[in-house]
């Protein structure tokens, strides 16, 4: 009889478990990020600038302007720097094709050694982008204990999802408390914006892309196959 029993445990599979179980996101809607503990997020990518190549009285007011925007804040930022390998694959597959059909034997040949040019040089430098990312958080609610949770939820609008174990608002909710985290969005745009730097707020297909490069560092193509918006579950 034990025999028997300890067989049925080896056969028996353990439950598989989605990979949006462990991230903190309940889902993304409108371009906003809701958390499962109620908060929301909003994500801006931003430009760069060449700081060294700016004279001195321009980097005294950037460095100026910069102090003055975060002395404005009186809400926590979070400041992001994705740094990714650049796959040149794709031109590299161009410059061969290029070489191929070049009419001129001295033409073929000068391209054939840019072409060894190119491959050496990303071997050597390694060279990375960078993408830069601000999110702006905002949350209706002061989360810390349970017991306090369960008070307070029927007063915020926020109602507990069965399903991913977190918590959804009311369209009416959610709306309203948008519209307040929007606010900290526009005076962020406002306030870099005269550094000169280029700024998009994302919105649900392009945090989709943003998350899954971060959580797959290792993957650098820009052709990456994602899975439709529609179909992904955390996402609306």
């Amino acid at each position: 009889m034990e025999l028997l029993h300890s067989k049925k445990l080896i056969q028996k599979k353990p439950p598989q478990s989605s990979t949006q179980e462990y991230l903190d996101i309940a889902e993304i809607k409108d371009g906003v990020v809701v958390l499962k503990n109620g908060g929301m997020r909003s994500v801006i990518m931003v430009s760069s600038i060449n700081f060294a190549l700016k004279s001195t009285e321009e980097q005294d007011a950037i460095v100026y302007h910069y102090q003055s925007f975060l002395n404005s804040l009186d809400f926590p930022i979070q400041i992001l720097v994705n740094s990714r390998e650049i796959n040149i694959k794709q031109y590299l597959e161009m410059i061969k094709d290029k070489e191929k059909e070049q009419p001129n034997e001295l033409l073929r040949i000068q391209t054939s050694e840019y072409l060894e040019f190119i491959q050496g040089l990303v071997k050597m430098a390694n060279i990375i982008n960078k993408t830069f990312y601000i999110t702006v958080p905002f949350s209706p609610v002061q989360l810390k204990e349970k017991n306090f949770i369960d008070k307070i939820i029927t007063g915020v609008g926020l109602q507990r999802s069965q399903k991913k174990g977190g918590m959804k608002f009311s369209e009416e909710n959610f709306k309203k408390y948008k519209n307040q985290l929007l606010q900290r969005v526009n005076h962020i745009l406002s306030g870099l914006s005269g550094i000169g730097l280029r700024m998009v707020v994302l919105d649900n297909q392009e945090i989709v892309e943003a998350l899954y490069k971060i959580y797959n560092p290792g993957i650098s193509s820009d052709k990456d196959i994602l899975a439709k918006i529609e179909e992904l579950d955390i996402a609306r």
